[in-house]
């Protein structure tokens, strides 16, 4: 019996654990993640690190201007664009949608943001999930993690869950934060990432029969 093949989009709020979830999740259905340290070759084209894209995407819809900044300041050559260039946010976007299509078409995986919920919103065998939690349970989470104060995790949140949506609005036309783009909105602040992680890999268990 050929194994069934889907897909699992994890979008989440900053301070949720969601990375990790996804992670185990990974892990217990020995399926491949794939978040935003995938899309190296596709930063390469445009000579920018994962970080300085974020970075850019984060501060405003059209980067280009910024990207050329970035340019100049690494003393890259601009082989394929200049400044006049119509190169923008819009391009980078398709090409993340393009190239997470053509790795979900060979086997089941786990997409972690990068807008998933809406890039496979008309793809049969998605299953769409959205974590939530309550700020004192985010704020204790970045603390930690990060070793921030309340003051400093507070606003890393903020500034995080600003700059998700403004790209999600931008590109997707919608809120991240609209239940009727998921199948699965989870508060997590009652579980650790271990019961979340096994509550969704039951259930995927149970509808795919695996």
């Amino acid at each position: 019996m050929e194994k069934p093949k889907f897909i699992i989009t994890i979008n989440r709020e900053a301070g949720t654990g969601g990375h990790e979830i996804a992670e185990k999740v990974s892990e217990m259905l020995n399926i491949k993640l794939y978040d935003k340290t995938f899309l190296a070759h596709i930063l390469e084209k445009f000579k920018l690190t994962p970080k300085e894209a974020e970075e850019i995407k984060a501060s405003k819809p059209n980067w280009w201007t910024e990207f050329c900044r970035f340019y100049k300041q690494f003393g890259a050559t601009a082989s394929t664009a200049d400044e006049n260039s119509k190169v923008n946010s819009q391009q980078l976007y398709h090409a993340e949608a393009k190239a997470l299509r053509d790795l979900a078409e060979q086997e089941s995986c786990i997409i972690v943001g990068r807008t998933g919920f809406h890039v496979f919103k008309d793809t049969p065998d998605t299953i769409r999930i959205f974590l939530i939690a309550d700020m004192e349970h985010r704020m204790e989470r970045m603390m930690k993690k990060n070793n921030l104060d309340e003051k400093e995790a507070r606003k890393k949140i903020e500034e995080l869950d600003k700059a998700r949506e403004n790209f999600t609005k931008t590109f997707a036309g919608v809120s991240r934060y609209d239940a009727r783009n998921y199948d699965f909105v989870i508060n997590v602040t009652p579980f650790t990432t271990d019961q979340v992680a096994k509550f969704l890999v039951n259930n995927i268990r149970l509808k795919y029969t695996l």
